[in-house]
């Protein structure tokens, strides 16, 4: 067994990430879109993927989050757990794989059964406790694809009771909204036009990646899942599905306007998230100038989520340059996918800690 190298996994309903570690540094960082709720087969093919990508992963250590369990393809979240977990022991016969269970550590895959609910969903807690260690105290927004994590740190130790999902809904340190696969109607119920505040048509006419795809923030690298009419993704089809949420056509107004329809989508979005930081932030008295570590590939709305919060930026510290503890010969891009993929990268930093 290679203990030098360890692999992180944060297996995904929607894209599988994972982190190559030797020696405690980064090595690279991949993602992989993994419809999980089409099938199984969809996260075979992204482990074959890693596996020729990284050859030395057939005998390293393997650290393992999910949250794929949530999705359709399995009848509850217990059987999800243990799918995508017998599927990873498979995958990796003669490897040493491990899954985060949060507080309770890590448990092999035959004590899966009895772990699951403490192995489900627990992709934050890993970021904020790897965080936690590295900077004492802070929080944590990680804005990603479909969600968005605020958790707040204290003296080294993650501050929140909430582990589940519907607990953490309940206090908003779970908010279910991301820059790529959110429902635009999912947004707001009414958005600014022409002088207007206008109705939003409920119909899954148009994604928020939609709205950062017109203003320009949006990396393609990101945007791996089909519009939601399934036409291209160019600027023309943009506009005419964001129009489609106000019962117009991309013609019926100049492109100035869609652009800045489109920025008043990203405003709304910018406002609900401060205001959730704002709200866990004062739940667990955290002062205002706290540090904020920044992930997930939505950070590009990070500095305005910290003004509409308090007003003025406060002090940020990006997790895939600042704590991801980087090889020095690892390429230019890894830092950014880092900070993308900042879970897998968290549990591949944990369990080496554990081994040394």
């Amino acid at each position: 067994m290679d203990d030098a190298t360890v692999v992180g996994w944060d297996i995904g309903g929607a894209h599988v990430k994972a982190c190559l570690l030797q020696r405690g540094r980064v090595v690279d960082v991949a993602q992989w879109a993994c419809p999980l709720w089409q099938g199984i087969e969809h996260l075979e093919r992204a482990l074959q993927s890693a596996r020729e990508r990284w050859p030395a992963a057939v005998q390293a250590r393997h650290a393992v989050t999910m949250t794929g369990e949530m999705v359709d393809l399995f009848e509850h979240r217990e059987a999800g757990v243990q799918r995508i977990a017998a599927l990873l022991c498979e995958a990796w016969p003669d490897a040493a794989v491990q899954f985060f269970t949060g507080d309770q550590g890590w448990c092999d895959g035959e004590r899966v059964a009895a772990q699951w609910q403490h192995i489900a969903s627990a992709n934050w807690l890993a970021t904020a406790m790897h965080a936690a260690r590295e900077l004492g105290d802070g929080v944590l927004l990680d804005i990603g694809s479909t969600t968005t994590d605020i958790i707040a740190f204290r003296h080294g130790q993650v501050v929140t009771q909430a582990r589940s999902d519907v607990q953490r809904l309940a206090t908003g340190e779970l908010v279910y909204q991301g820059v790529v696969r959110t429902p635009l109607c999912g947004l707001a119920r009414q958005i600014p036009w022409r002088g207007e505040r206008l109705n939003v048509m409920n119909e899954y006419f148009a994604t928020v990646a939609d709205v950062y795809r017109l203003t320009g923030e949006l990396d393609p690298a990101h945007d791996l899942y089909p519009s939601a009419d399934n036409a291209p993704k160019d600027l023309p089809a943009t506009r005419k599905r964001l129009a489609r949420m106000i019962g117009m056509d991309a013609r019926d107004a100049c492109d100035g306007e869609w652009l800045v329809f489109a920025q008043d989508w990203r405003a709304a979005q910018v406002d609900e998230l401060g205001a959730q930081l704002q709200r866990v932030m004062a739940m667990h008295r955290m002062s205002a100038d706290a540090v904020v570590v920044s992930a997930g590939c939505g950070d590009f709305l990070v500095a305005d989520v910290l003004a509409a919060a308090h007003g003025a930026a406060c002090a940020c510290r990006r997790y895939g340059s600042d704590l991801a503890r980087l090889a020095p010969d690892a390429a230019p891009a890894v830092a950014a996918w880092a900070q993308v993929c900042a879970p897998s990268v968290a549990v591949a930093m944990l369990l080496d800690m554990e081994l040394r």
